[in-house]
Order: structure tokens, then sequence, then C-alpha cells
């Protein structure tokens, strides 16, 4: 699980907000991770993981707007991480993923996690350092 903290913020409210909620979908698939009430779970990681998926390509979509907007110089790089990210989430295999599911739960939301406070730490936080 995941909390956010301060120091992720980076200072611009509509990417923060969004990071925000980016947070939280992680989050929910810590919760379905640990319910132990769910025998089968495989719908719920497709859920998560198209979730995840369409609210990271808005936001990505939305962040390197705000990036060009600024003339962020590290555009390029940042946009190829993003891609990556994405991918990622993409070819995840879900038939692998089916026959054991709270192991690739817990692979799928250290990634998240790991990824995102990575990169708002070490990448956003670039942006706004530029302006």
């Amino acid at each position: 699980m995941i909390k956010w903290k301060d120091e992720y913020s980076i200072g611009v409210d509509r990417i923060d907000d969004e990071h925000k909620q980016l947070v939280k979908i992680a989050n929910k698939a810590y919760e379905v991770l640990n319910n132990d009430f769910y025998t089968d779970k495989y719908d719920k990681i497709v859920e998560i993981l198209k979730e995840l998926e369409d609210y990271t390509v808005f936001h990505f979509n939305d962040e390197e707007d705000y990036m060009q907007q600024v003339g962020y110089k590290k555009f390029f790089s940042h946009k190829i991480e993003h891609e990556e990210f994405i991918q990622k989430i993409k070819n995840v295999d879900l038939n692998k993923m089916d026959y054991n599911q709270d192991k690739y739960l817990l692979e799928i939301v250290n990634f998240i996690v790991d990824w995102l406070v990575k990169h708002i730490l070490e990448k956003d936080k670039l942006i706004i350092s530029e302006e």
C-alpha cells in the first residue's frame, strides 16, 4: 500500500491530482491482492490493468502537454519512459497471470509503486526545476 506524501507533489495541481489517482489505482490493486474473499481475482486484475492503462495514457498525455507548454528540455527522454511504462502494462501475460494471480498482482503493485515514486521524485520534479 502506498500513501501520498507531500514530497511527491511537483507543485502543479492537475499533475499532482493525476498522480494521486495513480496511487489510488495502485492501492486498489493492493486491496484486491489482500482480499481473501476473492477466490479468483482474474477479472479484478484485468479491470485494474485496464483502468491503469487508460488513466496512465490520459495522465501521460496531459503531463507531456504541460512539458511542451513550459519548454521542458528533456521532453523526449521523459516521453520514452512513459511509453515504456504503458508497454509494460500492455504486455502483462494474462494467461500466465491466471495460474498464479497473487504473485502477478504483487509484481504489478510493486512495479506501479516503485516506478511511480521513482519517476515522480527523479523525473517529474525536474520539469518544475527547469521552468
